[in-house]
C-alpha cells in the first residue's frame, strides 16, 4: 500500500519519459505577462504588461466611458457662455529722476511699489466708475443682465440667441450704476509683464466689441484721471507758496531795515566780506606787521655780518658788478706787477706806478664795501622803525575792536535773522517757479502702447481642454471602475493568478470549447485542445517518481469545471506513449466517464468495493476501450456511503494492485468542496492535478480544495486552466502562444499531414516549453 502520511518526502529521479531526450532548463511556455518564473515573489513596482492585459481586458468599458465622457465634454462646452477677452497694454514709466528738494540735488530711481500702485488704481472702484459713466453702462440692458455662465439653456442660446428678461425700469440709477461698476471690477484683470513697465489690462465680456471698448477706456480714464489729480495738486501747491512767499517777503524787509538802522546808530561799518572796517584794519596790519618782523630779521642777520668784519662777503657785494669789475683789475695788475719784478727791481719807477695803481684800486674797493655796508645798516634802522610804529597801530585797532565786538552782538543777531529770511524767500520763489516741472518729474509718464481690439474668437470655453479634461476625468472614473471590478472578480482568469493565489505551477491551459464541438475536438488530434491535452500529458511525465506519476487523482474544487473530460484526455494521450493506462471514475455520485467511453455504468468500482460482483463479470469490469493501451474502470452502482466506500481498505489495496498492473492509473473524482472523496482519494495516490475552469469558480473555493486536500496529506503537482478564452483580444495578446494557429500541423504545402511537422514549429516548442515545466516541478520536489 502506497504511504499516505508522507507524500511530499518523495525522492524523484531525474529521468524523463521514454522518446524524450535531455531536458533544458526550465523556460516559460506561454507568454502572459509576468511568467518569468512560478512561485516567483511578486515585486512590488508596477507592471507596465499587466496594466497593458488589463486595459485590453476592459477595453470595451474603457472605450464607453471615454465616449461618455467626451459627449459630455462637448455638452459642458455647450452648456457654457462663451466669453471673450480683450486687453490694452499701458506703460507706467517712471525714469531716473533729479528732484530740487530744497538746495539739494536727489537722485531717484524707480520704485517698484509706482507699478503696485498703478495696478490698484486701475482695479479701484473710483476708476470703474468713471468708466461706467463714460461708456453709458448703467443704462446698456445686455451689460447688466448677461447671459448664465452655465446652464442649459445656453444649448437654445446658441442656436436662437439670448433675450434678457430684465428690465431697466426695475431698478433705480443708482442700483444700476452699482451693478454695472461691479460687473467693471469682476471682468477686469490687471497684471504686470515680467521684465517691463508695461500693465496689461483685460477685460473679458459676452459681447468682444464690449471687451475692447472697456479695456481701452479703463486705460484712457487712467490717464485722464492722472492728469486731473496732477493738475489739482499743482494749482493747490502754487496757492500755498504764494501765499508764503508775501508773508516772508514782508518779514524779510522789516528785518533788513531793523538791520540798517543799528549799524547807522552804532556807527558800524562791514565790508562785503561781512567784516567790520576794524576787523579789516586789523587784519591789514598784521600782515604789514608779519612782513616787517620778518624784513627785521633778514637786516638784523647782515648787520651781525658785517660787525663781524665779513662786510666783503656780503650777498650785496658779492653780486655788485662794479666791485667785481675793480677786483678783476686789481688783479690784471698783481700779475702784471709780478710779471716784471723777475726785470725790474720795485723801486723802478714803472714798478711804483703799477703799486700806485694797486693801491688807489684797493681804496675804491673798499669804499664801494664801506657803501653796501652802510646802506644796510640804515635798511635795519629803518625796519625796526617801521615795526615799532604797527605794533603801536595793532594795540590801538585792537582796542577800537573790542568796543566793536560789544556792539556787534546784536547786530549779529540781526543779520542773522535777515538771512534766514532771505533763504526762506529765496527757497519759495525757486520752487513757485518750479512746482509745474517738479510735479512733472515726480509724476509717472503713462502712454497707451497697445489698443485692445475686438477678439475674434472667445477663451472660454475650450473645446479642447474641456475635452482634454473629459478625457482624463473619464480614464480616471475607467481606472477606478476596473479597480473595483477586478477586486469584486473572484474568479481566476489567466494562469498569473492561479500561481498568485494557489501558489501551484499551471501545467496547461485548455482552451474554451464550445459544447457542440468537444467531441470533434477531442477526436481530432491535430486541434487546439488536443494539443492543450497533450502538452499537459507532457508537463505530468516529470511529476512522478518515474518519470510520470503511477496514479493521478483528477479533481477540481466545483462541478462542470472540466475534471472528466480532462481524465478522459489524458488517458488517451498517455496510451499513445504505449504506456498501459487504467482509468477509475471515481465519482460515484454523478459518473459520466462511460458515457465519454461508449459503455454502460451497470458494474465497476462500487461493486468490487462492495463485494457485489460474481465471479464471472470479473473479467467484464476492466474494459478496454477503444483507444489503445487504455483501460477503463465505471463507477458502478451508485451506493448510499461513496465516502466509507472510498476511504476502506479494499480501496487502497484495489490502487496498489492497479498500479503494479499499470503504468499509470487516473482517478476520476467529485469535486473537492462539500464532499470528502477527493480529500480521500488524495491519501492514496501519487499527487493530483486541480482543474480550475477559467471565469467560473471563485478564488475562494479553489484555495479551500487546495487547504483541504493539502492537510489530509494529499500531495497536488499543479494545476490545469481549463475554459482559458484564447480567442479574446486581451488573453491572445497576453498568451501569444495560445493561438489556434499553432495548434494545426500543415506541411510545406499548406496540406495538413501528421509527418510534416518540422523541429521549428511552434507545436514542437510548445511540446518543449511542456517538458521544462515538468522538470521545474521534479526539482522541487527534489529539493523537498
Amino acid at each position: 500500500m502506497l504511504n499516505r502520511n508522507t507524500p511530499h518526502d518523495r525522492q524523484v529521479s531525474g529521468h524523463g519519459a521514454p522518446g524524450h531526450g535531455d531536458v533544458t532548463p526550465y523556460a516559460p511556455w506561454y507568454g502572459g505577462p509576468g511568467y518569468g518564473q512560478i512561485f516567483e515573489e511578486d515585486d512590488d513596482g508596477i507592471d507596465p504588461l499587466a496594466l497593458l492585459f488589463y486595459v485590453l481586458k476592459h477595453r470595451w468599458l474603457i472605450a464607453i466611458l471615454v465616449g461618455v465622457g467626451l459627449v459630455a465634454g462637448v455638452i459642458f462646452t455647450w452648456m457654457q457662455t462663451p466669453l471673450y477677452k480683450a486687453t490694452t497694454q499701458l506703460e507706467i514709466q517712471v525714469p531716473s529722476a533729479k528732484v530740487f528738494r530744497d538746495l539739494e540735488v536727489i537722485s531717484e530711481s524707480t520704485d517698484f511699489r509706482v507699478y503696485l500702485t498703478a495696478r490698484e488704481k486701475l482695479k479701484s472702484r473710483s476708476l470703474a466708475q468713471r468708466v461706467v459713466f463714460e461708456l453709458g453702462l448703467a443704462d446698456n440692458i445686455r451689460f447688466l443682465f448677461p447671459a448664465p455662465q452655465f446652464a442649459l439653456s445656453n444649448l437654445f442660446a446658441r442656436a436662437f440667441g439670448y433675450q434678457s428678461g430684465e428690465s431697466l425700469s426695475d431698478y433705480e440709477p443708482a442700483e444700476r450704476e452699482q451693478m454695472a461698476i461691479d460687473r467693471v471690477r469682476g471682468n477686469l484683470t490687471v497684471d504686470l509683464i515680467k521684465n517691463t513697465s508695461l500693465l496689461a489690462i483685460t477685460y473679458s465680456d459676452q459681447d468682444p466689441r464690449m471687451a475692447s471698448r472697456v479695456a481701452n477706456e479703463i486705460a484712457a480714464s487712467y490717464i485722464d484721471q492722472g492728469v486731473d489729480q496732477t493738475s489739482e495738486t499743482s494749482d493747490l501747491a502754487r496757492q500755498f507758496i504764494q501765499e508764503q512767499v508775501v508773508q516772508v517777503k514782508e518779514k524779510l524787509q522789516a528785518s533788513e531795515q531793523a538791520l540798517v538802522d543799528y549799524a547807522k546808530a552804532e556807527g558800524i561799518t562791514v565790508t562785503g566780506s561781512e567784516m567790520s572796517l576794524i576787523a579789516s584794519n586789523i587784519e591789514e596790519i598784521n600782515k604789514a606787521l608779519s612782513a616787517a618782523i620778518q624784513e627785521r630779521l633778514d637786516h638784523a642777520r647782515l648787520v651781525q655780518q658785517i660787525e663781524a668784519g665779513r662786510g666783503a662777503s656780503l650777498p650785496q657785494v658779492l653780486e655788485s658788478s662794479g666791485i667785481e669789475k675793480l677786483k678783476q683789475r686789481v688783479a690784471e695788475l698783481s700779475a702784471e706787477y709780478q710779471q716784471k719784478r723777475s726785470l725790474m727791481k720795485p723801486d723802478f719807477p714803472e714798478m711804483r706806478q703799477l703799486q700806485a695803481q694797486i693801491r688807489e684800486l684797493n681804496k675804491q674797493i673798499n669804499d664801494a664795501i664801506e657803501v653796501v655796508t652802510s646802506s644796510i645798516r640804515l635798511k635795519h634802522d629803518e625796519a625796526i622803525a617801521k615795526e615799532a610804529d604797527l605794533e603801536a597801530k595793532l594795540d590801538e585797532l585792537e582796542g577800537e575792536q573790542a568796543t566793536f565786538q560789544d556792539k556787534n552782538i546784536q547786530y549779529t543777531i540781526l543779520k542773522r535773522e535777515v538771512d534766514s529770511n532771505r533763504s526762506q524767500y529765496d527757497t519759495l520763489i525757486g520752487k513757485l517757479n518750479e512746482v509745474g516741472v517738479g510735479s512733472a518729474l515726480k509724476r509717472e509718464n503713462t502712454a497707451i502702447v497697445d489698443a485692445a481690439i475686438p477678439p475674434g474668437a472667445p477663451y472660454s470655453p475650450s473645446l479642447k481642454r474641456n475635452l482634454a479634461l473629459s478625457l482624463v476625468l473619464s480614464l480616471v472614473i475607467a481606472g477606478a471602475v476596473i479597480y473595483l471590478l477586478e477586486l469584486l472578480n473572484n474568479t481566476f482568469s489567466n494562469p498569473d493568478q492561479i500561481e498568485t493565489e494557489l501558489k501551484l505551477p499551471v501545467l496547461g491551459i485548455v482552451p474554451m470549447v464550445e459544447d457542440e464541438n468537444m467531441a470533434e475536438q477531442l477526436s481530432n488530434q491535430q486541434s487546439a485542445l488536443a494539443e492543450a491535452y497533450r502538452s499537459l500529458r507532457t508537463s505530468l511525465q516529470f511529476t512522478g517518481t518515474d518519470g510520470h506519476p503511477r496514479s493521478l487523482l483528477v479533481t477540481s474544487s466545483e462541478p462542470a469545471e472540466g475534471k472528466s473530460t480532462t481524465a478522459f484526455k489524458l488517458a488517451q494521450d498517455f496510451g499513445t506513449l504505449n504506456l498501459r493506462v487504467l482509468i477509475i471514475d471515481a465519482d460515484l455520485r454523478k459518473p459520466n466517464l462511460h458515457i465519454r467511453f461508449g459503455t454502460d455504468n451497470v458494474i465497476g468500482l462500487s461493486n468490487l468495493l462492495t463485494n457485489t460482483v460474481r465471479r464471472d463479470d470479473l473479467q467484464k469490469i476492466f474494459r478496454p476501450t477503444r483507444f489503445a493501451n487504455v483501460t477503463f474502470l465505471s463507477a458502478g452502482t451508485i451506493p448510499p456511503n461513496p465516502p466509507d466506500l472510498l476511504s476502506s481498505p479494499k480501496m487502497a489495496m484495489l490502487l496498489q494492485a492497479c498500479t503494479e498492473r499499470y503504468d499509470i492509473v487516473i482517478l476520476d473524482s467529485p469535486p473537492v468542496m462539500g464532499l470528502s472523496d477527493s480529500p480521500i482519494l488524495a491519501r492514496i495516490v501519487e499527487g493530483s492535478l486541480l482543474v480550475v475552469s477559467a471565469n467560473q469558480v471563485s478564488r475562494k473555493s479553489s484555495q479551500s480544495a487546495l487547504k483541504r486536500l493539502k492537510t489530509v496529506g494529499g500531495h497536488v503537482f499543479g494545476a490545469s486552466l481549463t475554459k482559458f478564452s484564447v480567442n479574446k483580444f486581451e488573453y491572445a495578446y497576453a498568451y501569444r502562444y495560445m493561438s489556434e494557429g499553432y495548434y494545426t500541423l500543415n506541411d510545406e504545402s499548406g496540406h495538413q499531414g501528421a509527418h510534416h511537422v518540422r523541429r521549428d514549429h511552434p507545436v514542437e516548442a510548445i511540446r518543449a516549453h511542456m517538458r521544462r515545466a515538468g522538470d521545474l516541478v521534479r526539482n522541487r520536489l527534489n529539493r523537498a
